[in-house]
């Protein structure tokens, strides 16, 4: 009788499971690929995947773990303890072709992977993060070695894997073998360091994010230090390649030259040696006109512009130009003339909104700031007003500030802009003292108070307090949009800063801190991340959760019985027709070993680490599942593969191993 109650159950179970997948939609059964960075050229984190939905996410289970190839190199390079080799956090996001997914490595590898298993199927290593001679570690600008993915193109039987080394190389791979591309560049390379205005020191010049395919054009953008160590600083010009032949197609000048439109916001000086304004975030495509949009970052040195007068365009700006031929359509300048590292972080949304009963196409710009930019796809034109408002001005001598900035009229800002006493913690009246006595020492105020030099003879004042901070607000994680509803889902973070100048090489430089408490906690008040669901129909707020508990067990905070208060992390989001899911990096912290004063090692702590599954129309949660690995470090992505669906998460780097994680159901 025993037997038989068990065997009836088991006959039963398997019944059910038949009835659930046959009653499955064909389209939860068919393949559903992410074909990019950001799951389309339109940077949506949309896909249409939905075996997973609200009925069964809360069965979800670790499917397969993929290990980076970087780690058993990085190990066995350390055990010999004579050159320290320290990737960052792991930050690539797959694709999703065909049943395999290609991603790089923080090493700059690429490997292909089987989309249902997690088998490795190829490893190609061009092994740049070695110096000419073999005998050294070559760390790119900024935040060393770390890549945030490849780029796929296809035409007829041919597909191929692009992707961009941190030593600045164009690199084009058969997507079947990962053998270089003979026919491309030089034996499937091109040296991104030759053709530019000025020579590149390779410690200052680098890439971390993927290439865009636009059509058979292959897009490069770079990362270009802000600090201004030399003169001239490199440059950030974006320049378009063949695809086929890794031809060099066209030169976009990011700081406009003699001649060209801009250039006129530049001081003849000023134009000829200033460096930066690069576009390190990932770009944008729409693939039926063959428009790229490029958000354009700060120029050198992006605390001070004494040496640069004027409104410094295509600085802080989004740029539209011709795939093919690189001739510009339009631009809007964001900010003027930079001060605060407020560069736009993350490829804009090219998105489809109703605007008085008709449909527009458009795009959108999230900000550092706190901003989201609307325009018309084709023209430029505001959707919405935008309007300059007048800003406080500099006090430094030789600077020149704008006397307005461009303020859109909608949709409101996503987070906290700017710092008075009303935004201060206030749980107990003890921590808004001691908020306030941590933000005595800084000039403080409204959104682009500019910056002041370190204990100021006129002010008396250590530096400038901003807020959200310069690696606040909106991230390079982007934004979601789910083109069915017209919402746009943005997360940020509240993190004020305190810039400082100080006189370098004769000249004044800056540098930025984040500001807590002695005892690290926020000054402000919560959320300190979050994540806001705009309608894009409508410009409208739908609702705001924060992202994170946050640190609600802190001693001065725990037993007051609040709720989720966000963690100042970034965040990480993607949207299906049914849930949002979404994950969370962990505390990423300078290392105690710094190579030299370009490169600053990080290191990964996990803390909190979890993947949430939301409702769309609400941000209701559907799912936290621990995550035994550890917290994100980069975007999710989300596929179906023979009637399965998987949702891949990396995590790990920054002296943790390197790793993909994937999810999906029993």
């Amino acid at each position: 009788m025993f037997r038989k109650s068990i065997l009836a159950g088991i006959v039963a179970c398997l019944a059910a499971q038949h009835t659930m997948v046959s009653a499955q939609p064909a389209q939860a059964r068919r393949d559903v690929e992410w074909r990019s960075y950001a799951a389309s050229n339109a940077s949506s984190k949309y896909a249409p995947a939905n075996q997973i939905h609200a009925g069964n996410v809360g069965a979800l289970v670790e499917k397969w773990v993929w290990d980076s190839p970087d780690n058993a190199f990085v190990e066995a390079a350390n055990a010999e303890g004579t050159k320290l080799l320290w990737p960052h956090a792991y930050e690539s996001t797959p694709l999703m072709v065909d049943g395999k997914l290609y991603v790089s490595t923080s090493l700059s590898q690429v490997a292909a992977i089987d989309a249902s298993s997690g088998q490795t199927l190829w490893v190609h290593n061009p092994k740049s993060y070695l110096s000419a001679d073999g005998r050294n570690y070559v760390y790119p600008p900024n935040i060393g070695l770390v890549q945030r993915g490849v780029a796929y193109w296809r035409r007829h039987k041919e597909e191929r894997i692009f992707f961009a080394t941190g030593n600045a190389n164009l690199i084009a791979l058969d997507a079947k073998t990962g053998q270089l591309e003979p026919g491309f560049g030089q034996g499937g390379v091109v040296d991104l360091k030759q053709g530019l205005r000025f020579p590149v020191n390779q410690a200052l010049y680098g890439m971390s994010s993927p290439p865009l395919v636009c059509g058979n054009v292959v897009v490069v953008g770079s990362v270009v230090l802000d600090f201004p160590l030399q003169t001239p600083m490199p440059v950030g010009d974006v320049r378009g390649y063949d695809a086929a032949s890794g031809r060099l197609l066209w030169t976009f000048h990011t700081v406009p030259q003699e001649g060209e439109k801009g250039a006129d916001t530049w001081t003849p000086e000023a134009r000829a040696v200033t460096g930066g304004a690069n576009v390190w975030a990932p770009m944008s495509c729409d693939d039926k006109t063959g428009v790229v949009y490029m958000p354009v970052s700060t120029p050198t040195n992006d605390y001070y512009g004494g040496n640069r007068i004027g409104h410094n365009w295509f600085a802080d700006s989004l740029v539209a130009v011709h795939a093919r031929t690189g001739k510009l359509i339009w631009n809007y300048q964001l900010l003027h003339h930079s001060l605060w590292d407020y560069d736009p972080p993350a490829a804009p949304n090219l998105v489809e909104m109703r605007q008085h009963g008709r449909l527009v196409k458009a795009v959108a710009q999230i900000t550092k700031q706190g901003f989201v930019y609307v325009f018309d796809r084709a023209t430029g034109r505001p959707i919405w007003p935008i309007e300059e408002r007048p800003v406080p001005q500099s006090l430094v001598p030789g600077e020149q500030t704008s006397p307005t900035q461009p303020f859109p009229t909608k949709p409101l800002p996503f987070d906290r802009q700017g710092l008075s006493d009303n935004d201060l913690i206030d749980f107990t009246p003890e921590l808004r003292e001691r908020a306030r006595a941590t933000i005595a020492p800084y000039v403080h105020g409204p959104l682009y108070t500019p910056p002041v030099e370190d204990r100021s003879a006129t002010l008396g004042k250590r530096g400038t307090l901003t807020v959200p901070g310069g690696v606040g607000g909106g991230s390079w994680t982007g934004a979601a949009f789910h083109p069915k509803t017209g919402i746009l889902y943005v997360p940020s973070v509240t993190k004020p800063a305190v810039i400082r100048l100080w006189r370098f090489s004769n000249t004044l430089a800056g540098s930025s801190d984040m500001l807590t408490m002695a005892d690290g906690l926020p000054i402000t008040k919560p959320p300190y991340g979050r994540l806001t669901a705009i309608d894009l129909n409508s410009g409208d707020h739908l609702w705001m959760r924060p992202v994170g508990r946050g640190p609600v067990n802190h001693p001065e905070l725990a037993g007051l019985g609040l709720k989720d208060l966000g963690w100042d992390r970034r965040s990480f989001f993607l949207v299906t027709d049914t849930l949002l899911f979404g994950v969370q990096e962990g505390i990423i912290a300078p290392s105690p070993v710094q190579l030299s004063e370009l490169t600053v090692l990080f290191r990964l702590k996990n803390d909190d680490a979890f993947l949430w599954a939301m409702d769309p129309r609400t941000g209701e949660k559907r799912l936290e599942l621990p995550m035994k690995h550890g917290n994100a470090t980069g975007s999710p992505m989300t596929y179906q593969v023979n009637g399965r669906q998987f949702i891949v998460v990396p995590v790990g780097g920054a002296g943790h191993p390197a790793k993909l994680v994937a999810y999906g159901l029993p």
